[in-house]
């Protein structure tokens, strides 16, 4: 896997600070350009050329190049006639087009083929346009982007696909998470301005795009989507709104809101797209005819209630679930036993199958509680054990106030375990962006296929890049800044957790045919009951086990459903 290899390369060069790097190169040159050295056998500096401009092509998508490196360098070309086009726009050129999306505009129903002609008549016209699709989950917004997309590109154009989360923007082709696409810095307030050069690559990118989609925007803070709009003027050196470009901003206002840490619900609307100055500036495009509905109207219609803050409550905001979905709680044994052998049942028959495991998940609202259920599963999960422990340490303690015991013990939020248990054929999930334009973003889902000391050897399950090989390297990850440590926290281990279970924000934008929901503490803000329950297709594949208190007096199983009217009421 030599293409392989090399993508690992490059990464190790930007994310691990390898101390000697030109004895990495001389070690592994061989096995890196084995397929050069077959293709180029009668001559030596060929395959070295072609591995390092393979290897340089993985290390541009990261943000870096080959001169930066103790390693031979590319050899400069002679003068071209023409000048070269960037990398940005060769990749985007090269996004292959489904079939099947090229198609699909004989497809769309009435309301998404009036979304389609308007938006495509600004895309043709040339003139701005600045559109905001909503609609709950089923009503065909990712049907109606693949279209755009495929249409736009089809006719020789360049369509930007992004989304707020990993996942969602995996399902999009030729898709980015928006931090990567548009180079956001992590934290961004009201004056933050990009990370992008006005005459690089990504910049000629946006003035080339005809049509930019951002789907599951109602989950990025506004101060996010204002600075993408500063810098596109920029870009564009216009004062219209995104520099006059055709932006299609997408999503489900009934679905989690923007994460702001110890915040109150005001401070949280704040800083939703719908308090920032560009929402009275968008054309609002409404989807509401439910594709899901055939398969089981009362569960659609169920989620459009709750979603809507409709559903029938008693006290503290509490709904009744129907019985068909309950995981029954019994005297004896563990009940989350139930809630496992209701999503994977005869796992031991089934492990194998990357169907079987991708179209299977859980659902709960802590961190602490997917920990719990992915530790019961992998000890479910036949194979043998691979336990990784990573290094720990506290930069600029120079006292050694904090002891590396002490730090093993900390999870903070986006970082890997201390002790990372592992299989094979176990499913995991990146935790960092490693090489965007190959696959490898935040919330990427992966089966593990082997392992080494140092090394992972994975293949991607979703998107575009479904069926992808890759290796993944240890690397220094640290929390985000707000999470409160008096110190910088480093932690170096594989940036993986298994993925037999994940939070409701990590699963929003995907549908899954087998969803559980594990409740043992009740829903805490807008929007996490309606997502966890709206990833389902049925009442008959979506199963919760509710392991809170029964209300006196109420027959039947209730949880709480926390929903935002002021939200809802602006859209």
């Amino acid at each position: 896997m030599p293409a392989a290899l090399r993508c690992l390369f490059a990464t190790i060069l930007v994310h691990c600070n390898p101390m000697d790097v030109r004895c990495l190169w001389d070690t592994y040159y061989g096995d890196m350009s084995e397929d050069f050295q077959r293709s180029h056998s009668s001559t030596t500096d060929a395959p070295i050329q072609c591995t390092l401009k393979s290897i340089n092509y993985y290390l541009e998508s990261m943000g870096q190049s080959v001169d930066k490196y103790d390693i031979p360098q590319i050899k400069q070309q002679p003068l071209q006639t023409e000048p070269r086009e960037c990398r940005e726009i060769i990749e985007e050129m090269s996004v292959k087009v489904p079939a099947e999306d090229v198609a699909a505009q004989s497809k769309l129903n009435q309301e998404q083929a009036e979304a389609y002609n308007t938006i495509l008549q600004r895309v043709n016209s040339e003139t701005p346009g600045l559109f905001f699709v909503d609609g709950p989950g089923g009503t065909g917004k990712t049907f109606l982007y693949r279209a755009l997309l495929g249409k736009v590109r089809s006719e020789g154009m360049i369509a930007l696909a992004s989304a707020t989360s990993g996942v969602a923007a995996a399902i999009l082709p030729g898709g980015r998470t928006a931090h990567s696409r548009f180079a956001i810095p992590l934290q961004a307030d009201e004056t933050t301005m990009k990370n992008m050069s006005k005459q690089g690559g990504g910049a000629k990118l946006i003035r080339q795009a005809k049509l930019i989609i951002w789907d599951e925007t109602p989950m990025a803070k506004r101060h996010i989507i204002e600075t993408v709009d500063r810098n596109f003027r920029d870009i564009m050196d216009s004062d219209i709104p995104l520099g006059g470009k055709v932006m299609v901003f997408g999503g489900d206002f009934r679905q989690v809101l923007p994460v702001v840490p110890k915040s109150t619900r005001a401070e949280t609307v704040n800083a939703s797209l719908v308090k920032s100055y560009l929402w009275p500036l968008m054309e609002k495009i409404q989807l509401s005819t439910n594709m899901r509905a055939r398969a089981d109207t009362s569960f659609s219609n169920f989620l459009l209630r709750v979603g809507n803050g409709e559903e029938t409550t008693i006290k503290d905001n509490l709904i009744a679930l129907a019985e068909q979905m309950i995981v029954q709680q019994t005297q004896h044994g563990n009940p989350e036993e139930n809630l496992i052998r209701e999503i994977f049942p005869d796992l031991q028959q089934n492990y194998r199958s990357t169907d079987y495991i991708t179209e299977r998940i859980i659902l709960a609202s802590r961190n602490e509680f997917v920990d719990n259920l992915n530790e019961i599963l992998i000890g479910k999960f036949p194979g043998e054990t691979k336990t990784y422990i990573s290094f720990d340490s506290a930069e600029d303690d120079t006292n050694n106030y904090y002891q590396e015991e002490y730090l093993n013990t900390l999870t903070p939020n986006g970082l890997p375990p201390h002790r990372l248990v592992l299989k094979e054929n176990a499913p995991i999930m990146l935790l960092r962006t490693l090489d965007p334009s190959n696959g490898l973003c935040n919330g990427t889902r992966l089966i593990c296929r082997g392992f080494d000391k140092n090394i992972i050897h994975a293949e991607i399950t979703t998107g575009q890049y479904a069926t992808k090989q890759v290796f993944i390297p240890r690397i220094q990850l640290s929390p985000p800044e707000n999470e409160g440590y008096p110190f910088k926290f480093i932690r170096k281990q594989f940036p993986i957790r298994l993925c037999f279970a994940m939070t409701k924000n990590r699963a929003q934008g995907q549908t899954i045919p087998n969803v559980g929901l594990y409740l043992p503490q009740h829903v805490f803000s807008h929007g996490q009951l309606y997502v966890a329950l709206s990833r389902g297709i049925s009442m008959a594949t979506t199963k919760v086990l509710v392991m809170t208190e029964k209300p006196e007096r109420y027959k039947g199983t209730y949880t709480r459903n926390i929903v935002y009217k002021e939200v809802l009421g602006e859209i």
